[in-house]
């Protein structure tokens, strides 16, 4: 058993999968990068190579045109390399500003955009000769060593292809003319330079898959360690107990600030304890401030002695209130009519210490409860 809980056969969580990506570990292709940094440069050269030999040439025209008097005339060679900087800035540019463009897109779309401060960090144990030497004849070595190998081999297939296929058109180039000669050359060269390179992406086809599993490979996780993650997540149930007690503790001491609140307080006597409030502003029936049993109903009737509220003793309907209604909340209507008859006798009580009538009866202890609400 602890053996098979040692072994990584759990798939990453994503706090492993976010953790791995602060470090810098994240799944990319170097030959996808290459590809798309060789392909988009021949499609660069194809689309606005045309610009650059057009500056190109007037940069020579202006050069080879300048008299011995202008060569040796500062101004005039600062005026010619001004219109030479001119003629080749903008064809350079958007040339690098295409590459540049792809090679972003090709680096960034196995894995997606990261920015690890951590991995920037330096890494003593790269400096170490004994683990220079580990990666020099480990798994990884060994799979570098084979990629390289089937890129020379598809590289050199291709060329072989495209060179027996092009091979008439290029021994035509020699019995063409200038400047029609140059541009067929041209031509066939960016033509062959933009399939050798597309070349790379049946490596590209094999390194990203396999890339992507190793990665995940790479983050799985043993049992023991989903459930000590889950734990550190979701807090063991020692804290998370803790967490409830004093959530409970704090609860309870506000509700306890509402009993003081309270028009009467129903009991059990001794089990239940229902503080009730009634607002005669128009609410539609009164509700309930606080709640408890044993302990707690001990505390809400102290307190109710304290604050000279007065405690009504009616079994059923304190158990049948502590269990139908939440704190904040109204009474059912079912126990409209009992509880009525207990605010009445409160209001009487409250006359009778005013010297305003006659003490009042103690509700009857069969007060009307509904038979669904009885408990």
């Amino acid at each position: 058993m602890a053996e098979t809980d040692q072994e990584r056969t759990e798939d990453p969580t994503e706090k492993r999968k976010q953790q791995a990506r602060e470090k810098g570990q994240i799944a990319r292709s170097k030959e996808m990068g290459t590809a798309f940094v060789l392909v988009s440069a021949a499609v660069a050269f194809m689309w606005f190579g045309g610009a650059l030999f057009d500056g190109l040439r007037s940069v020579f025209q202006t050069f080879f045109t300048l008299d011995r008097q202008q060569a040796f005339d500062p101004n005039k060679m600062y005026e010619a390399f001004a219109i030479a900087f001119g003629e080749i800035i903008w064809p350079i540019l958007i040339i690098f500003a295409f590459i540049l463009v792809f090679t972003f897109f090709g680096n960034s779309w196995l894995g997606g955009i990261n920015f690890a401060w951590k991995a920037m960090a330096p890494k003593f144990s790269r400096m170490s000769p004994l683990n220079g030497f580990k990666r020099m004849f480990g798994v990884q070595a060994l799979v570098e060593l084979v990629k390289g190998l089937a890129k020379f081999l598809v590289v050199a297939v291709s060329a072989f292809l495209l060179l027996a296929w092009q091979y008439d058109n290029i021994l035509q180039i020699s019995m063409g003319q200038m400047p029609n000669m140059m541009a067929n050359a041209l031509d066939i060269l960016l033509w062959m330079f933009l399939l050798l390179c597309c070349s790379i992406f049946l490596i590209v086809v094999i390194d990203a898959p396999f890339q992507l599993w190793k990665h995940q490979k790479d983050l799985r996780m043993t049992k023991q360690e989903v459930k000590d993650e889950h734990k550190d997540s979701e807090g063991s149930p020692e804290v998370k107990g803790r967490i409830r007690r004093l959530q409970m503790e704090m609860a309870n001491r506000r509700m306890m600030q509402e009993v003081p609140k309270a028009d009467v307080v129903v009991t059990n006597p001794t089990h239940y304890a229902v503080a009730l409030k009634y607002e005669d502003n128009g609410a539609r029936a009164p509700v309930v401030l606080a709640k408890g049993s044993d302990e707690t109903a001990a505390k809400i009737r102290e307190i109710a002695l304290e604050y000279d509220i007065p405690l009504v003793q009616s079994p059923a309907l304190a158990r049948s209130i502590y269990h139908t209604t939440e704190l904040e909340q109204e009474i059912p209507q079912g126990l409209f009519v009992a509880v009525a008859q207990v605010l009445a006798y409160v209001y009487q009580l409250k006359m009778h210490k005013k010297g305003k009538a006659k003490r009042p009866k103690k509700p009857a202890s069969d007060l009307p409860i509904p038979d669904d609400l009885k408990y």
